[in-house]
């Protein structure tokens, strides 16, 4: 991915159950410095989705780095970027708060 360039890439996620499963995903960023600059544009993140027994489903990610992310000597020797996600099944009446809101 080059810096302010958009990419989109897609996550696997499937459930191997014979129940039907709602859940919601988190991501992270590594390292955790680059974080600042990683933006995306549309994301599955944060909302809850559905997964019907063994269904598999692409689900993409919408995204682009800063092109700050080049002029900052703390990336410097920063030649990869990871993004990953932990999906988690959602408990009912329970809201995630979203990143940098009370």
């Amino acid at each position: 991915v080059v810096p302010g360039e958009t990419a989109l890439a897609f996550y696997k996620a499937k459930n191997p159950t014979d129940k039907p499963v709602i859940g919601i995903s988190t991501y992270n960023v590594i390292p955790f410095e680059a974080g600042q600059y990683f933006n995306k544009i549309q994301c599955f993140c944060f909302e809850e989705q559905r997964l019907n027994p063994q269904e598999e489903v692409d689900m993409p990610v919408f995204f682009y780095i800063d092109p700050e992310f080049v002029e900052d000597p703390r990336m410097a020797k920063v030649d990869l970027i990871t993004l990953s996600y932990t999906f988690f099944e959602a408990k009912e009446g329970q809201k995630l708060p979203l990143p940098g809101y009370q």
